[in-house]
């Protein structure tokens, strides 16, 4: 799908077919999703533009993800994170190309930051709707989202971190806490702050490249500024984002060790069990023996003894493990 943005008041959106592909010489911003080859091969048609390949955007290579062509467009190529508050979060290359007049954005998936930059056009202040303004408002709005996802992301582990170290309330029946599904929780939660990590770095490559590539069109601009708010922005959330690296690492741990405890906890009751049950069965075992003389045989309150001694000798072992605290 081709949408085209047009310059009026407010940047106007228009989906783009074959009938009205003249258009899009005139559009500011042209956003590709997930283009067919015949769309592609318009969009190099109408404006002379080597679009690359899905394998081409999934270069690691700096080379390949931040280059400039014969003609001064520049190509640029950063990792971004879409449907980050599903199960299954999607995280893929979007790649921007800046002409003279035209931003070109290519993606496969549908990063929240594009929803909400499209619907908040009406909404922005921009003295003139040219690329260039266009491409670094859409810059602010991803960096946004990336913070809102961070933010995300320290609250459920500010939640995970109750249920793990808060103590439980005093009640009759204990709390189970399922640590499997909590691990399973922080998992998820360090696989997505880790895309953001790469994005972020994806993103400050980007900017840097950028500054260096634009930089004259970006001081008679006045862009300069936004650029460095830009970088200092990323730099304070990859900060962040390594921060809650290490409370991922330390939940973890956490957790491994709180069910060391709950493991430890089960074993302490089988061993002091073990050693309650231990004397009543040596008793037991002794008036069990056939031997032909022995003296309690023949005593009519014997099995009373018996039983007596069997009961005070587990009872003892009890009171003790409780005065020591133990159970």
């Amino acid at each position: 799908m081709i949408v085209a943005y047009f310059e009026e008041k407010i940047l106007t959106p228009q989906t783009i077919s074959a009938e009205n592909q003249v258009l899009l010489k005139e559009a500011i911003w042209i956003d590709l999703l997930c283009p067919s080859r015949d769309e592609e091969r318009l969009i190099e048609r109408q404006l002379n533009l080597d679009i690359p390949t899905r394998e081409e955007m999934s270069e690691i290579e700096l080379s390949s993800r931040l280059y400039k062509n014969n003609h001064g467009v520049l190509f640029m190529t950063a990792t971004m994170l879409a449907q980050s508050d599903s199960a299954e979060p999607k995280y893929d290359a979007v790649t921007f190309i800046l002409t003279g007049q035209q931003l070109i954005t290519l993606r496969y998936i549908e990063p929240q930051s594009f929803r909400l930059f499209t619907s908040q056009l009406q909404k922005l202040e921009m003295v003139n709707h040219h690329a260039l303004t266009v491409f670094i408002e859409l810059l602010n709005a991803t960096v946004d989202r990336l913070a809102d996802i961070l933010e995300i992301i320290s609250h459920h582990l500010d939640e995970h971190s109750k249920t793990i170290f808060q103590p439980q309330p005093m009640q009759h029946t204990a709390v189970n806490i399922d640590y499997h599904l909590l691990m399973q929780q922080i998992g998820m939660n360090a696989d997505i702050n880790t895309k953001v990590r790469e994005s972020l770095v994806s993103f400050s490559r980007l900017i840097i490249f950028l500054g260096q590539s634009a930089g004259s069109k970006i001081d008679i601009d006045g862009q300069l500024s936004g650029l460095v708010t830009l970088s200092k922005d990323i730099a304070s959330l990859s900060e962040h984002a390594n921060f809650i690296s290490n409370k991922v690492n330390f939940l973890l741990d956490a957790t491994l060790g709180m069910v060391s405890i709950e493991q430890n906890k089960i074993i302490k009751i089988f061993s002091v069990a073990a050693v309650i049950f231990l004397p009543p069965t040596l008793i037991a075992s002794i008036y069990g023996m056939n031997f032909r003389f022995m003296p309690e045989l023949t005593w009519h309150g014997g099995y009373l003894f018996a039983i007596s001694l069997m009961l005070l000798s587990a009872w003892l072992p009890y009171k003790y493990f409780k005065r020591r605290k133990w159970l």
